[in-house]
């Protein structure tokens, strides 16, 4: 679960929502405009996040807490504090996987561990390369969200769908479905699109004595 978990993150296996990104330009009852403007106009971020994965046939429910930052193009940092402590990094060229309770590392090639993720939605630069976006609905449901539908363009992946939903004109929450039937949702907080984020919080390297495994 662990593994299946992080993974989904950046294709190794799931990531992501966002709580309160303001942007500007765009009608909020359009989402799929939101989300194109979101990966035009927002090019760096910080926030905390809490994490819900519920199993295939809904009987399991597992919640983590943590907190992310991005940087355009294709920089990410993705830090899990509870119930585990997890880092994933990607520096442009590679992501990195630190467990800590196994002092274990994996390194995968950026291409190969991105491509088709929730990663790509937030910190990549060609949305519609890899998705086909659709508007769900003209309204909002129960909770209050409008939401978008990102499909994977490839026809075989570890992600089936990705629901994107807003919250009047901010992005509050992405769910996701992976090739094997579980489901995700984060929601963000804190949010913080000015900060100050420096170049080696996007660069890894691994712990002494920890395993590398290269794949």
């Amino acid at each position: 679960m662990r593994r299946r978990l992080a993974g989904v993150l950046i294709g190794l296996s799931s990531l992501l929502a966002l709580s309160g990104w303001p942007l500007a330009g765009w009608a909020a009852a359009d989402g799929v405009a939101a989300l194109k403007a979101f990966g035009q106009e927002v090019h760096s971020a910080r926030a905390s996040f809490t994490q819900v994965v519920i199993s295939p046939d809904g009987s399991r429910r597992k919640q983590s807490v943590g907190t992310f930052e991005f940087q355009r193009p294709n920089r990410f940092r993705f830090e899990y504090h509870r119930p585990y402590e997890q880092t994933i990094v990607a520096d442009g060229s590679k992501v990195w996987l630190w467990d800590a309770d196994l002092n274990q590392v994996t390194v995968r090639a950026f291409d190969q561990a991105l491509g088709a993720t929730p990663a790509a939605v937030l910190a990549g630069a060609a949305i519609e390369r890899d998705f086909e976006l659709r508007n769900e609905g003209s309204g909002a449901d129960a909770t209050g969200l409008s939401w978008v539908i990102a499909a994977p363009k490839a026809g075989e992946g570890s992600i089936r769908q990705l629901r994107i939903g807003f919250k009047g004109a901010v992005l509050a929450a992405l769910e996701i479905t992976d090739a094997f039937g579980q489901r995700s949702r984060l929601d963000f907080s804190a949010l913080d699109t000015h900060a100050n984020l420096s170049a080696q919080r996007f660069q890894f390297t691994p712990p002494a004595g920890a395993d590398v495994l290269r794949q």
